[in-house]
């Protein structure tokens, strides 16, 4: 497996680990792929600059591994989540609009058994088996296409509006615009909470001052 000059698996997988109590094999697989992808892209991860964005299909430990081996952060706006459950992850570059998707292949359970027959356990086969099979034999790579633009993904950083229904401010285009009303997606109907009473609202403010209280005082 051709790596990065810049990091070698061992370095992404103790940077994956250091996010959680010990490396695990999903953790290995998010790190194969982002390798993957670089390769694939002809990027230098994770040092891409801005042209990678990696799309991930489940959050956990295979998502901080995806995001150690490229660079790919919620915080800079390159990683998203889409979550359907899935240990695979699709990758953009911007700058070829290049589009692939990947996966890991079927049966790497087994392989992983088959390779490390001594492990103490199939978790321990997965582990140490992950980090040695090939790119052909751990994962499936193919291309594909985005169903919605760039435009419309990455949006653009830095604008902000009001909503005209709760007055709270709306980032990166992510306002509805519904007969002239500017709304934010919760006031448009598409919120993921719903709203307690304004009394309990109340309630709440007035227990949590008064905690604040009884603290600076002792």
């Amino acid at each position: 497996m051709e790596l990065p000059e810049n990091g070698t698996l061992a370095q992404l997988l103790e940077q994956s680990a250091s996010r959680h109590t010990k490396l695990c094999p999903r953790q290995v697989l998010g790190v194969r792929m982002g390798l993957l992808a670089g390769q694939m892209l002809g990027l230098n991860v994770p040092n891409a600059g801005r042209r990678l964005i990696a799309l991930i299909e489940t959050d956990g430990c295979a998502a901080d591994g995806v995001s150690a081996a490229t660079g790919c952060t919620v915080g800079n706006r390159r990683l998203r989540i889409v979550d359907f459950g899935k240990v695979a992850a699709t990758f953009v570059d911007t700058g070829s609009d290049q589009t692939i998707r990947i996966i890991p292949r079927h049966g790497i359970r087994e392989a992983a058994q088959r390779l490390i027959p001594e492990a103490k356990s199939r978790w321990h086969a997965q582990l140490t088996a992950y980090q040695l099979l090939s790119n052909k034999d751990l994962l499936s790579v193919e291309q594909v296409r985005l169903s919605i633009s760039l435009e419309e993904l990455l949006s653009k950083p830095g604008i902000r509006v009001l909503c005209d229904a709760c007055g709270e401010e709306v980032l990166n285009e992510r306002e509805v615009v519904i007969e002239k009303a500017v709304l934010c997606r919760s006031c448009a109907g598409q919120s993921y909470y719903r709203q307690t009473e304004r009394e309990n609202h109340q309630l709440l403010w007035q227990k949590q001052s008064e905690n604040i209280a009884v603290g600076w005082q002792g």
